[in-house]
């Protein structure tokens, strides 16, 4: 029985290594993405320009304006002087966030009064603008609290300090790297699960499949084993440049993500010969990836936390096998899981994966009229 599965399984090996090119594209692309994407797909904000309207001059919006520019966010600095030329500063995307600080600012905290200070943000870009804000916003209340100190000769009333548990310096390249090893593998594994029934139909070789020995069932085998192997191998390559090149952390067990890539995998597999079973073509298998990739990657939570999602896309990310496999090795990488933290999130891709591999053995038995 096993050795039909293992000529097929190094059958369609043999046609995945079989030229320069198909290796290239194995290699290749995880190269690039692991260049590009822990530095480009980032929300940090660390080149952005500040502009202020200052109408005060006074000491203590003076002192302000120093420590804003000398802020690591703020590199580029705008002094402006009018309100039209704020407005034309945003409007030109030459500044990401504008403070406006009110005549009688100096005066009105010297007296002890509260004051106001004006933020504006370029809406365009509200996720960059908001981090900016952020920023902002923390050293004028800082500010604020010092020189409340000073006027009224108290202490500074109680203030938060903040301490980031499994990202102490705040890394994003630490955010992103165990997610990469989640979305890359999932491209090739679906890639090459997806194109191999597709191909045997387009290559007229799928009637041979049908009249060998092989069960549906085996040929399914011999079709998902050679995604796996690719999905695990190139996680693998990930996880090392993550840790070795990056600094990435890896404070869990290798077995542990041995066995969420295996699972992720499987859960992987069965999307992707699922595709196949339905497309009749090359070009059809393609168009089912990309059509699934992108909403895969919008609902696992790597762009946008789940929770902020509609209660129905929720419900659907539920069915990612990429929203629980990013969580493990997340917590695989920073936080240390052991089986049981992990187990919460391994059961539904096993479930997963049972689910989407009967759906395709039925529409692959259907198809084959058998």
């Amino acid at each position: 029985m096993w050795y039909p599965i293992f000529i097929l399984i190094k059958k369609e090996l043999q046609a995945l290594l079989s030229n320069p090119q198909s290796r290239q594209m194995l290699v290749i692309p995880v190269l690039v993405q692991l260049l590009i994407f822990p530095f480009a797909a980032t929300l940090e904000v660390k080149n952005s320009t500040l502009a202020v309207f200052n109408e005060d001059n006074g000491a203590a919006s003076i002192e302000l304006i120093q420590r804003l520019s000398a802020a690591k966010a703020f590199p580029k600095f705008i002094n402006v002087t009018s309100d039209s030329q704020l407005r034309q500063v945003i409007d030109e995307k030459q500044a990401l966030l504008a403070i406006h600080i009110p005549s009688g600012f100096s005066r009105q905290l010297n007296n002890g009064q509260p004051s106001q200070i004006q933020a504006i943000i370029d809406g365009r870009r509200s996720n960059s603008a908001q981090v900016a804000f952020g920023y902002a916003q923390q050293i004028v209340q800082q500010f604020g609290l010092e020189q409340r100190h000073q006027t009224q000769l108290r202490p500074i009333p109680a203030h938060i300090v903040v301490h980031n548990f499994y990202n102490p310096n705040l890394e994003y390249q630490w955010f992103m790297l165990p997610s990469l090893v989640v979305i890359i593998t999932t491209i090739g594994c679906l890639i090459i699960t997806a194109l191999s029934v597709a191909r045997e139909r387009e290559e007229g070789t799928f009637e041979q499949l049908l009249v060998s020995p092989l069960t549906p069932v085996s040929i399914m085998i011999g079709k998902i084993v050679p995604g796996i192997l690719v999905a695990i191998l190139q996680g693998t390559f990930i996880a090392l440049a993550a840790v070795f090149v990056y600094g990435l952390p890896f404070s869990s067990s290798i077995w542990l993500l041995y066995l969420t890539l295996f699972c992720f995998a499987i859960s992987l597999s069965g999307f992707g010969l699922l595709i196949s079973a339905i497309c009749s073509n090359q070009q059809q298998a393609f168009l089912g990836v990309f059509g699934f990739m992108a909403p895969a990657i919008m609902l696992s939570g790597y762009i946008s936390p789940i929770e902020n999602m509609p209660r129905i896309l929720q419900i659907i990310s539920v069915m990612n096998p990429l929203s629980h496999a990013i969580i493990v090795v997340k917590g695989i990488f920073l936080k240390g899981f052991t089986f049981n933290q992990a187990w919460p999130q391994i059961w539904p891709l096993l479930l997963i994966a049972a689910v989407t591999l009967m759906l395709a053995y039925f529409i692959f038995i259907r198809r084959s009229g058998q």
